[in-house]
């Protein structure tokens, strides 16, 4: 059953018809209804169109979180071949909320992690809404030394709230662990590229996704802080949440102006929840044009202009 946004009400409700003729025309006369079926459909898909294409960046926050988005492993089993996780940070334990290891992508062997939330009420416990704790980014050092060792370029598909805020993760040593695996994405001799597939939560995205290309869905959105953790902050006051992402400026066609994304993926209309296979299949076309253009550049050239793409963030404006 499809699942819609508050602000999706004037889509709801044709498409609601729409059914309603469907279903008279699975019972009846076909012929009769088809004119009508078919002007509805029009008008319906116009509603939608319209409607993605002036999104507010509130409205593009829920669309990011939206329950039936494709996660990491839709795109892990659509677009990679012998992917083969790997569990562990040989220091602690194993951290299912960042999930990694060598796969095959479109006939060349990458390195893919990347954060998971999951998708029902016992996966997303599993995989703790694709927040990690410090064994998580610990686990995702480790997959970039050895995709540095095997010479294998690093896909980082991001999707998380942010790191785990909880007083165990903290314990452990969360920032240090966010630190290292950020210098470890710096440090790699291979070509890297980050994928914002729905949520770039602050340190717990950045964490993976210093790469040599950034690249974000449409309707994803990127952010130092959660809109909702702004609002807090700044006015101490949630409700005020709309406020904060449109100040914020957390949309991908903002982040795009400010050099902070190299490119954005089109999502089709109505959001990447509509037609995973279409939004997954633009996000794998990108992702090869990105690792198209790294290819042939020695290790420390990567390093370069990987080091020189972060430290112009901000500088001009």
């Amino acid at each position: 059953m499809r699942s819609y946004l508050d602000f999706e009400k004037p889509v709801a409700e044709l498409e609601a018809k729409l059914e309603e003729l469907r279903a008279m025309s699975a019972q009846g006369d076909a012929v009769a209804i088809g004119d009508d079926i078919a002007r509805l459909e029009t008008k319906a898909n116009e509603a939608l169109t319209q409607l993605y294409a002036n999104l507010s960046p509130w409205q593009k926050t829920s669309v990011a979180r939206h329950p039936l988005r494709p996660h990491f492993l839709d795109y892990a089993g659509h677009l990679f071949e012998e992917f083969t996780p790997l569990a562990g940070d040989r220091l602690f334990g194993e951290d299912e909320a960042i999930i990694g290891g060598p796969a095959r992508f479109r006939g060349r062997a990458v390195m893919l992690m990347g954060h998971e939330k999951g998708s029902t009420t016992e996966t997303r416990i599993k995989h703790n809404f694709g927040m990690a704790r410090p064994e998580g980014y610990r686990k995702a050092v480790r997959l970039m030394e050895m995709a540095d060792r095997f010479q294998l370029p690093l896909i980082s598909l991001v999707d998380t709230a942010g790191a785990f805020p909880g007083l165990d993760a903290e314990e452990r040593g969360q920032a240090e662990a966010i630190a290292r695996s950020t210098d470890a994405c710096l440090a790699l001799g291979v070509p890297s590229v980050a994928v914002i597939i729905g949520e770039g939560g602050s340190g717990g995205a950045i964490a993976i996704a210093t790469t040599n290309k950034v690249l974000m869905l449409e309707h994803a959105i990127y952010s130092v802080i959660s809109p909702e953790g702004a609002a807090s902050i700044l006015w101490r006051d949630t409700a005020k949440a709309q406020d904060a992402a449109t100040n914020m400026k957390i949309t991908a066609q903002d982040l795009q102006k400010f050099h902070i994304v190299d490119s954005i993926i089109p999502e089709p209309a109505g959001g990447a929840h509509r037609a995973p296979a279409k939004a997954m299949n633009a996000a794998g076309d990108a992702i090869e044009s990105a690792l198209h253009e790294l290819d042939g550049l020695e290790p420390a050239a990567l390093r370069k202009a990987r080091r020189e793409k972060f430290l112009a963030i901000g500088r001009s404006l």
